[in-house]
Order: structure tokens, then C-alpha cells, then sequence
């Protein structure tokens, strides 16, 4: 077993951090919760929504609720994306919203609050101007994320967190809180879910485990292979790249995939050596974020992957110079 006494020691040293969760090979290596967090109390993900909104919508494709990614989003859309206002749109599929290359105007950012404060979340979303054919380039955008939730609510005919909970965290154990839902009832689509970090560890295990938990095949794995394939790459970061969901860079010489939320929260993914690190972080707006973001990386990266990849040298086929078994890296 790794030790990690360091990592929990840097990790107390984190004024924003609340939890960082170690599960290695199935095990439960090191949990430790810091200023005032408890195990029980369910943290707010943030963007860390995103992974779990893609992960109901490979579900809903796999029950056949919803065609598949290149199915265009006017099917689920007709009243709103008809006449002028649907010039450029109906090319939109789900795909694109998974990859954030809707070609629709952000909603995060400085537009957040206008679209949160608007009398209808969906027609906001889909209204924004078409600053880039879909398809093409990435425009990072909560909005993307809602639609989907909006999309599962008409496919399963039911509230997304209904289909969250008959699905995806029942099967895995679990049950899982409401969080908001917009002025029409969809529940917020890309942020404000609501889990503990063994939640969030054993959603990120479901992952390692090629969709299957508690003896179900809860995920179908080419769903897996498809979601953490390198899709579009970072405007921001170089080497940082998108799937469905997930973001994705080298970690300590080994591919990592992630879940990323504001503030902090992160569902860490290293396959090669079977292994998810979570944390959760105060999600206080505040200049220190930036600087607690680096120290988690560092934490996690020196910390964490590196110790254990030395119990687990790297295998033929698994470096960064291989194929990848999670994904190509293709556009």
C-alpha cells in the first residue's frame, strides 16, 4: 500500500481544502475531511456537474431514449428552434453540447448572472448568438450542459435527477440530493449537484471499473472509451483537451482524466494505476482560488500519483508516447 502521510499532511496545509480521498485498486486508501467538512455532508461539485450530466446522457443513448451524439438537438427543441431564430441551430447535436463546440455565446462568465436571472433557462441558452458554426471551435459554456439536462428530462420523460437516481446512484448505492432546478423545473444542467466525495469517488470508480458496479453493467464501456477521448483542446492550457464532460493532460508522466468544478472540486482519474482522487474545497469566490488550484495539482500530482506509480511501474503500452486504451487523441 502507497504511503501518503505526506499527502495528508500537505493537505491540512490547504486553508480552502475540505476533503482529498485516495482509492487505489478498488480501495479505499486515504480519506481525510479539514476545516469543518464531515463525511456525510454532501459538497457542492460545481462544474463537476458536467461529468455526470455527459454520464446520463451515454445512459439515456444506451436505453435508446436519445438516438445517439450526432442526433441534432432541434428534435428535442421544435418550439424553440424554428423560423429566423433557428438559422445556423439546426446543426447543433449532442455531441456538440458534450464537446462545448455548440458554436452558441458562452452563458458563463460574465453572462452567468443574466442567464440565471432570465425567465427561462433553455430559451436563453439556445438564443444566444451562433458566434461559430457548430461543430468547430470550443466555447466553454454552462449553458451546453443544461440543454442536456433539458434534453434527458423530454427523452426519459422524466426530472433529470429522477433518471440521476434510477440509473446512475442507485445502482452505485447511493442516494442522491436535489440540487436547484431552473424556472421551467429541469435541474441545473452543468453545476450545484450535490455529493459527498465517497460519492464522488465511487462515481470516478465506475469509470475505472469499465461501467460496472455492484455486479451491473450500470455504463456501457465503449460509452467510457468515447467520453474520455480527446475531443477539442484548450484555448487556456496547452495540452489540456475535452471529451465528453471530462478534461484531460498528463499527470506525473501518466494520462489523466478529470472532473473539474470551481473552487476545487475534482474527480481525479488515472487508469494506468487504477486510481481516483477526489477533493472538495471551499467554493467561496476569492482571489486564493487560483493559487489553491495549483496547490491541488501539486498535491495530487507529487504527492499522490507519483508514490504510487512507484509501486506500480508503468507497463508496456501505457506511457504517454503509446496508444491510448481510453481514447485516441483525435479532434
Amino acid at each position: 500500500m502507497p504511503t501518503l502521510a505526506q499527502a495528508a499532511e500537505a493537505a491540512s496545509r490547504l486553508s480552502r481544502l475540505h476533503s482529498l480521498l485516495v482509492s487505489w485498486r478498488g480501495e479505499l486508501v486515504l480519506e481525510r475531511y479539514f476545516n469543518g467538512a464531515r463525511p456525510a455532508r454532501p459538497s457542492n461539485i460545481k462544474s463537476a456537474s458536467k461529468s455526470i450530466i455527459a454520464t446520463l446522457v451515454g445512459i439515456a443513448i444506451d436505453r435508446g431514449l436519445i438516438a445517439g451524439v450526432r442526433q441534432p438537438i432541434t428534435a428535442f427543441f421544435p418550439e424553440l428552434l424554428s423560423g429566423a431564430r433557428a438559422a445556423g441551430r439546426q446543426d447543433i447535436t449532442i455531441e456538440d453540447l458534450l464537446t462545448m463546440r455548440s458554436g452558441l455565446e458562452s452563458t458563463s462568465g460574465r453572462n452567468y448572472g443574466a442567464w440565471v436571472r432570465s425567465a427561462d433557462w433553455v430559451r436563453h441558452a439556445l438564443h444566444r448568438p451562433l458566434l461559430r458554426p457548430p461543430g468547430t471551435d470550443m466555447i466553454y459554456s454552462t449553458g451546453n450542459s443544461h440543454l442536456l439536462s433539458a434534453i434527458v428530462t423530454r427523452a426519459a420523460r422524466t426530472s433529470t435527477w429522477q433518471f440521476a437516481q434510477d440509473t446512475l446512484a442507485g445502482p452505485l448505492g447511493f442516494t442522491l440530493a436535489r440540487w436547484p432546478q431552473d424556472p421551467q423545473g429541469v435541474y441545473f444542467g452543468g453545476n450545484d449537484m450535490l455529493l459527498t466525495p465517497k460519492q464522488m469517488v465511487a462515481f470516478g470508480q465506475l469509470y475505472l471499473s469499465r461501467g460496472r458496479a455492484n455486479g451491473r453493467q450500470i455504463l456501457p464501456s465503449s460509452w467510457i472509451d468515447e467520453a474520455l477521448t480527446p475531443r477539442v483542446e484548450s484555448s487556456r492550457e496547452a495540452n489540456r483537451f475535452y471529451g465528453y464532460g471530462w478534461w484531460m493532460r498528463e499527470l506525473a508522466g501518466r494520462q489523466a482524466y478529470y472532473a473539474w468544478g470551481f473552487g476545487g472540486q475534482y474527480i481525479f482519474l488515472i487508469p494506468a494505476l487504477d486510481l481516483v482522487v477526489v477533493t472538495t474545497s471551499s467554493t467561496a469566490i476569492s482571489e486564493e482560488r487560483w493559487n489553491h488550484r495549483l496547490g491541488v495539482f501539486d498535491l495530487v500530482e507529487r504527492l499522490v500519483i507519483e508514490p504510487v506509480g512507484s509501486m506500480a511501474p508503468l507497463a508496456a503500452g501505457t506511457g504517454p508516447d503509446a496508444p491510448r486504451r481510453w481514447g485516441s487523441r483525435r479532434a
